[in-house]
């Protein structure tokens, strides 16, 4: 499976991303497989873990100590990514998202019966970033000594992520 890869750049109070790209899998889980238990276990057999059940805060919010996979097993959900100014995508069931630290995302509309699967790479553990004056800059910080995952949430260690993620830090120096 070949993710859409979108680098989302800084903007105002929000550092997103501009080395590493948010990852978009259309359709990563179908039929039976696009369900909640299906989906935490293949981001926890990948090595991701802090699986969680819920949905996706209708502000905009980012992490500066951990990258995030999201994969909605229900409904639909539309996330503005980047902060005020940023692109919104539609995710529907079956779809995952990983979000690189430091990306902004806000849940802008979403069905009744909307539920998603959040998961993190070993060892990292999200904080909550909103976007306040004067956070930005320790937060570019914690993002760029984060290490960057050696397992892909959805095809494992020989998954696009780790390829593309060592392909952007090869570009960065």
């Amino acid at each position: 499976m070949t993710p859409v890869a979108h680098i989302i750049p800084p903007a105002g109070l929000f550092p997103n991303n501009a080395l590493l790209p948010v990852l978009v899998y259309g359709q990563a889980f179908t039929g039976a497989a696009a369900v909640a238990g299906a989906i935490e276990k293949r981001f926890l057999a990948n090595g991701w873990s802090g699986v969680w059940r819920d949905g996706i805060y209708a502000f905009h919010q980012y992490h500066s100590q951990a990258h995030e996979a999201l994969g909605v097993y229900r409904g639909w959900v539309e996330v503005q990514l980047g902060g005020p100014s940023g692109d919104v995508f539609r995710l529907e069931q079956g779809d995952v998202v990983v979000l690189p630290a430091g990306v902004a995302h806000k849940k802008i509309a979403s069905s009744a019966d909307f539920g998603v699967v959040g998961a993190y790479p070993p060892g990292q553990a999200p904080d909550m970033k909103t976007g306040e004056p004067g956070e930005r800059a320790a937060a570019e910080r914690d993002i760029a000594a984060l290490a960057r995952p050696a397992t892909d949430p959805v095809e494992g260690a020989s998954g696009p992520l780790p390829k593309l993620y060592g392909a952007a830090s090869r570009v960065r120096g």
